[in-house]
């Protein structure tokens, strides 16, 4: 493609009789590619998400016409549409920091590994390879005590990058590891990276994500505001065309970030800084250590959601922002059994995050705040709309869910043409399956979470509380084994008597039976015996 881009020279020189130049350009190639890819394409999906967008303010004209005849359920329809709406409209309003060449804060990234022999070279070498002052980006990774060979690998990894560039780039002093001596969780693993940091700045990466080069020059730009605790980057999918799941996932996965966040980055109240890729000020996470380590709810201590908790204390006094330059990739699970544990953990410590942040939220900017508690009230109350409208009103009114099923399909299309339109992938239409999926499967684990948001297993790894629900779990099965044991023998032994009882009543009859034969027969026989003497005299 032709390029036409502004650039200033820089650099003038002269060697060899011949004249060299240096030139720097307003914006890298692939962002210049980016903006120039498939215009039509852009005008097209536009075009769609401005005709969807039209059908569904039609649609809810209905029900401000139709509001007094359920009032609880057309203000619901109408709340979860302008709160949708409304996200796509910040997401499009929003803009990302541009980067200042003489900001380079002190950077530490610290990297929690527990059994991700797999990825984590990559993940390691991804971080090293950021065009980022040396002397200014630290990177720890901290094992908590994997069972795998993870540590050999991080070991191996590290020496491997030091006997290469060890020298020329002073990695002796700015790449490390630590290993725990016991398992303690991700939160602890973070925790112990912190605490030997150099870095002003603390970069949270997990152990299957991998940075893009430009990553950490993005993310750090927003603390230009002193005002600014944390920040954001994009979460890509890495595996993304292994399957259909890990498709939808990363539609799903691209919508969160350029547009729920991105939405909520205007108003400077990012509620969950993602684990995959976020920074905070060191001396705020110091500030919290304790609190977020010991964080317990309902008496069970909270080990999972690290990264929302984190966001809370965070949140409360200051600002969140997300970074859309900074881009991250990770590995996304491409089993169903592995994606919907993932999920459940997802939406409890959602719900459990989001109670204690209601703590606080309302002190926010006005409009900040309303949108924050309408998405925790829309899908909190959404499967009980869904079951009013394609169950009770079907079956009890005999009326057809037309509008309701329309509406539907609308959001749907709103979502998968919101990637055709900000990302150009061919996977677009993977988001409207992702919404079928949603409303068939996901929705109804909310209710579930409802009732055992404070547990604190994972389910996707073996954790210590996982291993102590397992062990709970066999226990219960050893329980329910012995059990059934019990009843089987009990069974048997209640047959085998019952069938005794029966035979010794049937022989007690018999024998009964028996003398009392035996009796008339006598008697029959003492009854002749008269009657012949009576003759005989």
């Amino acid at each position: 493609m032709k390029v036409h881009m502004a650039a200033s020279c820089v650099r003038m020189f002269e060697k060899d009789g011949e004249f060299y130049a240096g030139f720097e350009f307003v914006e890298d190639l692939r962002t210049y590619r980016h903006r120039h890819k498939d215009r039509y394409l852009y005008l097209g999906s536009l075009l769609l998400l401005f005709g969807i967008s039209l059908m569904i303010a039609l649609m809810r004209a209905e029900s401000v016409i139709c509001f007094k005849y359920n009032a609880l359920l057309y203000s619901y329809s109408l709340v979860a549409a302008l709160f949708l709406l409304s996200r796509y409209a910040f997401g499009a309003l929003y803009r990302p920091v541009k980067i200042n060449p003489d900001f380079k804060p002190s950077v530490t990234i610290i990297i929690p590994c527990f059994n991700e022999e797999t990825w984590i070279r990559r993940t390691i070498l991804s971080c090293m390879n950021q065009y980022y002052p040396a002397d200014k980006l630290e990177v720890i990774v901290v094992d908590d005590c994997s069972s795998d060979r993870s540590v050999e690998v991080i070991k191996e990894t590290i020496e491997e990058i030091k006997s290469s560039v060890g020298e020329r780039l002073r990695v002796n002093n700015r790449l490390s590891y630590i290993v725990q001596e016991k398992n303690a969780g991700k939160r602890a693993a973070l925790c112990r990276g912190v605490d030997v940091a150099k870095g002003e700045l603390v970069i949270f990466v997990d152990s299957d994500s991998f940075l893009d080069p430009y990553a950490v020059i993005n993310l750090v730009q927003p603390f230009q505001d002193p005002k600014m605790g944390g920040v954001a980057g994009r979460t890509d999918v890495a595996n993304t065309y292994t399957n259909s799941l890990t498709k939808m996932q990363a539609v799903r996965y691209y919508i969160a970030f350029r547009v729920m966040k991105a939405s909520e980055a205007l108003f400077d109240t990012v509620t969950c800084l993602s684990g995959p890729l976020s920074c905070y000020r060191k001396e705020i996470v110091k500030k919290h250590e304790e609190d977020w380590l010991n964080q317990r709810f309902l008496g069970h201590k909270a080990t999972f959601g690290d990264d929302r908790a984190m966001t809370n204390f965070v949140l409360k006094n200051h600002r969140t922002y997300y970074q859309d330059t900074a881009i991250c990739s990770t590995i996304v699970p491409n089993q169903q059994k592995v994606f919907l544990k993932q999920q459940m953990r997802w939406k409890r410590s959602w719900l459990r995050e989001s109670l204690m942040a209601g703590e606080f939220m309302w002190r926010k900017e006005p409009f900040a705040a309303v949108n924050f508690f309408i998405g925790l009230l829309v899908p909190i109350l959404a499967p009980v709309v869904v079951v009013y409208n394609l169950f009770y009103v079907p079956f009890t009114q005999h009326i057809f869910p037309t509008t309701f099923l329309v509406g539907l399909l609308l959001m749907s299309l709103m979502m998968s043409i919101a990637q055709l339109f900000f990302r150009k992938s061919t996977t677009w239409y993977f988001g409207f399956l992702f919404c079928l999926y949603y409303e068939i499967v996901l929705l109804w684990q909310m209710p579930v979470a409802w009732v055992t948001f404070w547990k604190s297993t994972w389910g996707t790894r073996m954790t210590p509380s996982d291993v102590k629900e397992k062990e709970k779990k066999e226990k219960i099965v050893q329980i329910a084994q012995i059990g059934t044991v019990v009843v089987y023998v009990f069974l048997i032994l209640h047959s085998t008597v019952g069938e005794y009882v029966k035979l010794m009543k049937k022989n007690i009859r018999k024998e009964a039976k028996r003398k009392d034969k035996l009796k008339k027969q006598k008697y029959a026989k003492k009854k002749r015996e008269l009657k012949r003497r009576k003759k005989r005299q």
